[in-house]
């Protein structure tokens, strides 16, 4: 009977095969909650204990991964709402032809009368930030992944090319066509344009290489610096909503919150990733408290943002 459960029991290199081929879709990264944690006592394939990590440990695991899920589920309703702005404002009006319909809402510089290279270009670059939305969104659902690989893949490889031309595009409006209120504006564009960019180049040479760990690691942060348009709208109105008045900014985005919100809105999500990456692979129980707690903000702040952008800049 034993010989019979060795035969059936995979060896190592099977197993070693099958991970490699799970390993092998070229994704743009996973949910916030990825780590498992093997349950106390429990068997490898292998038949071996596994070491386990202690109650409070196992606790702030699951509180640190469950505020991950929590802040990409109300992402995602946001970004859902971002979508469907585009879809029926930017999106019906180019269709129709309604152009200078584009100005009813209040634009740095959207249609410009006899512009034809740089209105075509806002009509691409508004309209392409809706699919590149979509299509990240696409690769962070784990039963989109599991159940449509193909789908995973190719709307991985749309992400990243949109990204790197919407990136290019954002560049030649800001500098090409004067769009921007301040200097200081304008530099927070380009360097979140050369930051998207910089990701896309470490995401795809890591897919190439199959090296799928460090893969990942530079997608998520493609994934963060990528949206930095769609952040800094719902940071611009989750300040706002929070003080009940425009504190500390003013009409060409050069004041002290618009420039902290201006830079911040790649950058400071960059920066929670990181120590979220970082408190999931600790095992500090402070460490995993403190990132469980900046997490929960960040998601309070972002619901309160998406309300906000959704209510004065949306709909």
């Amino acid at each position: 009977m034993s010989a019979i459960r060795g035969q059936l029991r995979p060896s190592r290199r099977q197993i070693r095969r099958f991970s490699s081929e799970i390993l092998a879709d070229f994704q743009i990264g996973k949910t916030l909650s990825l780590n498992t944690f093997t349950p106390f006592g429990s068997e490898n394939p292998e038949g071996l204990i596994v070491p386990t990590s202690p109650p409070p440990l196992t606790l702030w695991n699951k509180i640190l991964g469950r505020t991950g899920i929590a802040w990409f589920c109300v992402a995602a309703i946001g970004q859902t709402a971002f979508i469907l702005f585009i879809a029926s404002y930017y999106g019906v009006r180019t269709a129709t032809g309604n152009y200078a319909g584009w100005n009813d809402k209040s634009l740095i510089k959207g249609h410009v009368p006899g512009d034809d290279a740089g209105n075509l270009m806002f009509a691409l670059h508004v309209l392409l930030a809706a699919m590149m939305t979509f299509s990240g969104l696409i690769q962070l659902v784990p039963v989109l992944r599991r159940k449509f690989p193909k789908l995973h893949r190719w709307s991985g490889r749309i992400f990243l090319v949109l990204a790197c031309f919407l990136a290019l595009g954002g560049l030649w409006l800001t500098w090409g066509r004067d769009t921007y209120l301040s200097l200081v504006s304008a530099v927070s564009v380009s360097l979140n344009a050369v930051l998207i960019l910089v990701c896309a180049a470490y995401t795809l040479r890591f897919a190439l290489a199959r090296r799928f760990a460090d893969h990942q690691r530079w997608a998520m942060r493609l994934f963060m610096v990528a949206n930095g348009v769609w952040f800094i709208r719902v940071g611009l109105m989750g300040w706002i909503l929070i003080n009940q008045s425009p504190r500390w900014m003013n009409s060409t985005m050069s004041g002290p919150a618009d420039i902290v919100i201006s830079y911040g809105s790649y950058l400071i999500p960059l920066a929670v990733l990181q120590l979220y990456s970082a408190a999931r692979r600790s095992r500090s129980v402070p460490a995993k408290a403190a990132a469980s707690l900046l997490v929960a903000g960040a998601t309070v702040f972002t619901g309160i943002g998406i309300l906000g952008a959704s209510m004065f800049l949306w709909f």
